[in-house]
């Protein structure tokens, strides 16, 4: 099977010009391309998010991809990196023209793979020190790290009824019926029970 990818940006670039590109190269090439993928979404999303990850999981080997150039694939190079060994290892050829890149399972392809899993790994680890010196730098700073403490969920979702609550112990009623009544789950009126009217709730 062979596949044409075309993505744009934006709804006012236009599919046109890629398709066109496609169909004259595969003219060249005594191709036919059985299904056509189309999608207006940005470059930096991720392809499982993309019809490109859906297109990607459905390849066979043999398969030759098609597209106007790598850029289509994505927009930063790891992402592309990616998106090619992915195809590498499931034996699919991956050509672009304005590149004019033939990736297949010839030698030079599989030196190819090699090297696109081989930058894959360092710029994970890359990605990975910078992180780690980002954090660094911000502890010898004085930040806090870490996702910052806020309000016991209890007190959120009841702060401000404390004089409601109050009457509605005073009126006898349980603490099943309370909550239900607030709509909380029990645990959460006991939990702001203990924290702010414990006097009240004993008994």
């Amino acid at each position: 099977m062979t596949y044409g990818y075309i993505r744009v940006s934006t709804d006012r670039q236009t599919v046109e010009n890629q398709r066109y590109e496609i169909t004259q190269f595969a003219k060249r090439e005594s191709l036919h391309i059985h299904r056509w993928i189309e999608e207006t979404i940005s470059g930096t999303k991720e392809p499982s998010k993309r019809k490109l990850g859906r297109l990607l999981d459905g390849l066979r080997p043999g398969d030759l991809l098609i597209c106007a150039e790598l850029s289509r694939l994505g927009r930063s190079l790891f992402m592309i990196l990616e998106v090619l060994n992915r195809c590498m290892k499931k034996n699919v050829r991956v050509w672009t023209i304005k590149d004019n890149y033939r990736l297949g399972d010839d030698i030079t392809s599989k030196v190819l793979a090699f090297a696109f899993g081989l930058s894959a790994e360092i710029e994970r680890n890359l990605i990975s020190q910078r992180t780690k010196e980002s954090l660094a730098r911000r502890r010898a700073e004085g930040a806090r790290l870490g996702r910052p403490k806020g309000r016991p969920n209890a007190t959120v979702k009841l702060s401000g009824q404390e004089a409601r609550i109050r009457a509605l112990l005073r009126k006898g009623l349980s603490k099943r019926r309370i909550a239900k009544r607030l709509r909380v789950d029990r645990g959460t009126l006991e939990k702001f029970l203990r924290e702010r009217l414990a006097p009240l709730s004993e008994g």
